[in-house]
């Protein structure tokens, strides 16, 4: 690498840290510095990098600490011997749905900043509320209900919005502070995203909002690319939607055209290039796609302590279960996302059962209580779908919640069936059913299985390969895509026409995918997509492994009709609990 050589600074702005690398033009990380909220910042009272008001089921998280945090990667990234004058694009990731409160005199701070001086040192009357929710918070019910019935149900908004209403989306937040803080928002000039407060600091003016992260806001109608005018009416509480539309400002549609230069404020305070080029930035989840980059009919399952599943695709098929979202760099895709709570924490729930189980606990290694090999082994061992025989026995399916989970909207507990898939009747609490012994590839098995539903319409047909619809690869990514049992598994369950992949970035997918987009908006050619210039750059063998075949037939077919019987079975406990649509 020469001493002149362009480099990429991509920001993620997360719960509990705010973290920068720079890239060079060949995708090589040759910088990084972070900022943990809890270790590294002083008097703010956070756990975590939020405060939590339990009574009002409140989370919330102080703007100035990120003001300080990015101060300090900054000079961090000075401390290392980074010359900023190298660096020829920016670009960022936030966590989803929180929004930022500007004052009157915001924007006027932002264009005034002395460069003598820290950002947390002048921008402390900028906002007109000290706080931003996060995405943790879960205040807002009243309002998630106004916004579900406003269009007549919860699947009405989510074919407008790309999802129901959630606590965390920010146009309810938005209609509860109004709600609770009246003055303060007469107050507010302007509302920024997570993502595009953190642009605002770089372009020295408010940005506008990405046209991905947008759609996290239950305000934008993905189809018409506006706002939604009943919503923005309903959010707008007591004041009107055009106040509100002014506040919110422009959304940036096109990815590809940058929202203008560095500001003057970095380019004397640590010799920026005054041309260097401020990219859109986006949300942490969008921004994990990027650092793939994820192609459409590619999968990513992010096995950690929840469980998240992402998609490119050109299919719009909303649902109140699941999330839409314009893809943050390419028009005609979309990013498709399901969030689970229950994740890693039941899968080792049921291993230390399994531990406990074969072994004194009075005896054992409390290292040994947290191995997986017992739980891998009774998982390989195991028969799909618990059947001794296809031809006589039922399969057996679960669900395990150790947490109240929100897909399907059921209430903590455990649940065993049976599925005869000759006369299409489940059995709860079926003989034979060996706990919890049985209970290890059933719950793989389950989430698995509830992905593959749920992402059933939006996989298409490899017609080079002749096979049924089903991703083109899996990609696993967190602390479980280290397990080559749940590997195995979901191969067998969703397929994969080029099979499993384990991707490892590290920490870094968000930080990395806005870098990536800083590289894609600088140095495009015209009409170059993101996938194919940086798709054509990234080194495949440096960050994915391939750890499982994917499609084998006739046993993915088995899993297809497991999943009628898992439908049904997710439907009479939705009955039983007063849930069902």
């Amino acid at each position: 690498m020469s001493g002149c050589d362009p480099l990429y600074l991509g920001f993620d702005l997360s719960t509990q840290q705010l973290k920068a690398l720079a890239v060079t033009s060949d995708l090589k990380v040759v910088y990084e510095a972070k900022f943990d909220f809890d270790a590294d910042s002083e008097g703010f009272g956070i756990h975590k990098g939020v405060i939590t008001n339990e009574e009002e089921h409140e989370v919330y998280a102080p703007v100035a600490l990120w003001l300080q945090a990015l101060d300090i990667v900054l000079e961090r990234l000075t401390d290392k011997g980074i010359d900023f004058g190298r660096v020829r694009g920016i670009s960022g990731a936030g966590q989803q749905h929180g929004s930022v409160y500007w004052s009157e005199t915001g924007e006027h701070a932002l264009q005034t900043l002395d460069s003598s001086k820290s950002l947390a040192a002048q921008l402390d009357h900028a906002f007109s509320h000290p706080f931003s929710p996060n995405w943790q918070d879960a205040s807002t019910q009243r309002e998630c209900d106004a916004f579900d019935a406003e269009l007549g149900g919860q699947q009405q908004l989510a074919d407008d919005t790309g999802s129901k209403a959630h606590h965390r989306f920010t146009g309810p937040q938005i209609l509860r502070f109004q709600r609770k803080y009246p003055e303060e928002f007469k107050k507010t000039s302007r509302i920024s995203l997570v993502s595009s407060f953190l642009a605002s600091i770089f372009l020295g003016r408010i940005a506008p909002m990405d046209i991905s992260d947008v759609c996290g806001m239950n305000l934008w109608d993905i189809r018409a690319g506006a706002y939604h005018e009943k919503l923005m009416a309903l959010a707008s509480g007591s004041s009107d939607a055009s106040t509100l539309k002014q506040m919110l400002g422009s959304v940036h549609h096109d990815s590809a055209t940058p929202l203008g230069n560095v500001s003057q404020y970095l380019v004397r305070r640590y010799g920026f290039d005054p041309t260097t080029q401020i990219a859109s930035f986006t949300g942490d989840n969008p921004a994990t796609i990027l650092a793939l980059p994820l192609r459409p009919n590619d999968a990513m399952v992010s096995l950690g302590t929840s469980t998240t599943f992402l998609m490119s695709t050109r299919h719009y098929a909303p649902d109140p279960s699941t999330h839409f979202f314009n893809h943050p760099t390419t028009p005609g895709l979309y990013m498709f996302m399901l969030c689970y709570k229950n994740g890693g924490l039941a899968r080792e729930r049921i291993r230390d059962h399994i531990n406990a189980h074969i072994r004194s606990i009075d005896t054992m290694n409390p290292r040994d209580l947290k191995s997986w090999n017992t739980f891998d082994q009774t998982v390989l061992s195991s028969p799909v779908l618990g059947q001794a025989s296809t031809g006589s026995d039922s399969m057996k399916l679960g669900l395990f919640f150790p947490r109240p989970e929100i897909v399907p909207n059921l209430p903590a507990g455990e649940w065993r069936y049976s599925y005869s898939p000759s006369s299409h009747s489940l059995t709860e609490n079926p003989k034979g059913w060996k706990n919890p012994h049985d209970d290890a590839r059933a719950i793989i098995e389950s989430q698995l299985l509830s992905l593959r539903l749920r992402s059933r319409a939006l996989v298409s047909t490899d017609t080079a390969r002749v096979t049924p619809p089903q991703p083109r690869r899996v990609y696993l990514v967190g602390g479980g895509s280290q397990n080559s049992a749940i590997a195995k598994v979901a191969g067998e369950v969703l397929g994969g026409v080029e099979g499993v992949w384990k991707l490892d970035v590290g920490q870094n997918a968000c930080a990395l995918g806005a870098a990536y987009k800083a590289v894609w908006t600088v140095e495009r050619r015209e009409g170059e997509s993101f996938e194919d210039l940086i798709g054509g750059r990234w080194k495949e063998g440096d960050f994915t492994e391939k750890t499982a075949d994917g499609y084998q037939k006739g046993l993915w077919e088995r899993y297809g009709v497991a999943m009628e019987g898992f439908e049904k079975m997710e439907g009479e406990m939705l009955r039983q609990e007063g849930r069902a649509s």
